[in-house]
């Protein structure tokens, strides 16, 4: 007769539940370690994110150059000085239209609020006034709390930091620009065989969403602008300038950002112009987020945030939880990009032998900064023809 099988308190299935329970809770405090980590060196973090964003958008133009015989260190340059001067041009044209007429901007949406406030005290519906003052006071702590401003307020929005970060992230968006292909060579180093197909896989989608998103954000991002401000200057709305310029910044926003733009926008035109002005701005408001999310989302974004609205939603809080405004820039791609990194990592693909030398003959291109993306169709004919070679070379099974 056989020994009867051994069991022991961890072989049952209360037993195999408890080991899965402590590996996730493991995980959970690595990720807690690794997150908190991160948020202490946030002065580097986020300038090296901004950084992989822009040089994401700008990646093409650098190509597209090298391509036309440019040398790396010209196309590099030119892109560069290019990006920071419309960069520059952008970021002090909302600076000086918001910062010149932010008291009248605050007082007239203050105002407004104060207006709506009387009405929905006395209008039909009854609504308990201590009600009111309790919703308001909860709106205004949580947007100058701690919590939601420690990111933004107390680390980046300090003179010297903003200043050091401005510096360190137009440092690495160069470098990222110059050396961004010898850097992805040196991360792949850690992956080998089947492995390396799929990290470069995953890169190259991960790019190319990035660089979508920020695309496509910019251009929903200026229609917005222009649409609504164009309505507040025919309406004669005064602040039409600024409330364009914050509308931009709000549709970096998902979800929130241009809808909070456009309410700030109506309580302006309800104090100027009276409630019809107002009406008609929520009617553009509207008119607005329905041609960006069934017409501009879908053909200038395409498969860039192809993410529940949830997960947005979820993102765009841990994201503002953890670093405030910047926390809700960043939160929204860097999950399209993961989720669009595992989606390439995990596709069902069979990877040959002749992708794993192709793969490889690539990465050793990337060391030396002359991948097939920056190259001319002659010179990446040639090294196809090398690929294929070296594919050739590998043994069949």
């Amino acid at each position: 007769m056989g020994s009867p099988e051994q069991t022991t308190p961890w072989s049952d299935s209360l037993g195999r539940a408890s080991i899965r329970t402590a590996q996730v809770l493991l995980l959970l405090v690595l990720s807690v370690v690794v997150v908190y980590a991160l948020i202490q060196v946030r002065l580097v973090v986020i300038p090296a994110l901004l950084a992989l964003i822009l040089a994401a958008a700008i990646a093409p133009f650098v190509h597209w150059l090298r391509r036309r015989g440019w040398p790396s260190t010209a196309a590099t340059t030119v892109s560069f000085l290019a990006l920071l001067l419309a960069f520059g041009v952008v970021i002090t044209g909302i600076v000086v239209a918001v910062v010149s007429q932010a008291d009248q901007l605050a007082s007239k949406a203050t105002e407004g609020f104060d207006r709506v406030h009387a009405f929905i005290r006395t209008g039909p519906i009854p609504v308990d006034d201590q009600q009111i003052q309790q919703a308001r006071d909860a709106v205004v702590d949580f947007a100058t709390s701690s919590t939601v401003g420690a990111g933004a307020i107390s680390g980046l929005s300090a003179a010297g930091n903003v200043i050091t970060g401005a510096l360190l992230m137009a440092v690495i968006l160069f470098f990222f620009l110059k050396d961004g292909q010898s850097i992805w060579a040196f991360v792949l180093r850690a992956f080998k065989g089947p492995n390396l197909v799929k990290a470069r896989r995953a890169g190259e989608r991960s790019l190319n969403v990035l660089g979508g998103y920020v695309r496509g954000t910019s251009i929903v991002a200026l229609v917005d602008a222009f649409f609504i401000g164009l309505a507040l200057v025919i309406m004669g709305v005064p602040l039409a300038l600024p409330l364009a310029a914050l509308t931009f910044i709000g549709a970096f926003i998902p979800l929130i950002g241009a809808t909070l733009a456009g309410t700030l926008a109506a309580l302006v035109a309800l104090v100027a112009n009276g409630p019809v002005a107002a009406l008609i701005v929520i009617i553009v408001v509207i008119a607005v987020n329905q041609l960006e999310g069934n017409f501009l989302q879908p053909v200038v974004m395409g498969q860039a945030l192809s993410v529940h609205a949830l997960v947005i939603l979820l993102a765009l809080t841990a994201g503002t939880i953890l670093a405030g405004i910047i926390g809700a820039i960043l939160a929204v791609p860097l999950v399209a990009v993961a989720w669009a990194a595992i989606k390439a990592w995990n596709s069902g693909d069979d990877i040959t032998p002749e992708a794993i030398a192709a793969a490889e003959h690539e990465t050793r291109l990337n060391e030396r900064g002359d991948g097939v993306r920056s190259k001319p169709r002659r010179a990446r004919g040639r090294q196809n023809d090398g690929s294929d070679a070296a594919a050739a070379d590998v043994p069949q099974d």
